[in-house]
């Protein structure tokens, strides 16, 4: 029997996941442009993104805990730092950042709504 994912835990999976194409591409971008400062060799930038991927796709399997929560929104500020190499990384952090508190808020909301309707349910005997 598989386990029942609540609307909060859902939205948040969908959100890391496809953030985490748009970071890998990121590194891409970083790669392409050899923004990194000098000393540092510019592959590092498609390592940092690969690895900033596998982290966003593996907090997605853990947001069923809320220190995943937490992790995936220290992430967000994390991944924004990369505007400070590529500006234009600032709309897409912004963009995912906003798209994930909006899911931990309002998937939140509906998993109490869920939790109330069918407590109510039970008590009405459905």
């Amino acid at each position: 029997m598989r386990r029942h994912r609540g609307a909060q835990e859902s939205l948040l999976a969908v959100v890391l996941i496809s953030e985490s194409l748009v970071v890998f591409l990121g590194g891409l971008v970083v790669f392409g442009l050899r923004v990194l400062p000098d000393g540092i060799d510019d592959w590092w930038a498609i390592v940092a993104g690969a690895v900033l991927a596998v982290v966003t796709v593996g907090l997605a399997g853990l947001v069923r805990h809320r220190w995943a929560v937490l992790a995936g929104a220290v992430l967000q500020g994390v991944i924004a730092l990369g505007a400070f190499l590529v500006p234009a990384l600032l709309i897409a952090a912004v963009v995912f950042g906003a798209m994930y508190v909006y899911a931990t808020i309002k998937g939140g909301a509906l998993d109490e709504r869920n939790a109330a309707l069918a407590a109510q349910a039970e008590t009405n005997g459905d």
